[in-house]
């Protein structure tokens, strides 16, 4: 429960191609888009556009994210399972992935990309 998904684009940044989308504050005096007049085409960014405190971090099925790259760190969220879901980081090989899916089933711990680079091998 977001209040903004959408990203604050930088001011002029339709105009000119040297200025990227990334946020960046305007600083000029005269600056419309940072005195916030109506009309200017732009939001400012600013802290009360935060995530409530509860929501910060929460995937859309629930569960907050934790990178597992070992069985070992599987283990850490054996007490966790219904708060926080495991997410198998980017260089573990196919193979340690099978077994951190095998045990995350025994555990019943979620994956969010429990099938990754699993496909491939089962159909050869």
């Amino acid at each position: 429960v977001k209040k903004r998904t959408k990203r604050f684009i930088r001011f002029q940044s339709d105009r000119f191609m040297r200025v990227p989308e990334s946020w960046r504050r305007p600083k000029g005096i005269d600056c419309a888009v940072r005195r916030r007049f109506k009309g200017s085409g732009r939001l400012m960014a600013n802290i009360g556009y935060g995530t409530n405190k509860k929501h910060r971090f929460v995937l859309p099925n629930g569960f907050l994210k934790f990178r597992v790259s070992s069985v070992a760190d599987l283990e850490v969220l054996l007490m966790h399972n219904k708060k926080y879901c495991a997410e198998i980081g980017r260089g573990v090989s196919a193979k340690n992935r099978r077994d951190l899916v095998a045990r995350a089933a025994e555990l019943d711990i979620k994956l969010t990309n429990g099938a990754a680079r699993l496909r491939a091998e089962e159909s050869e």
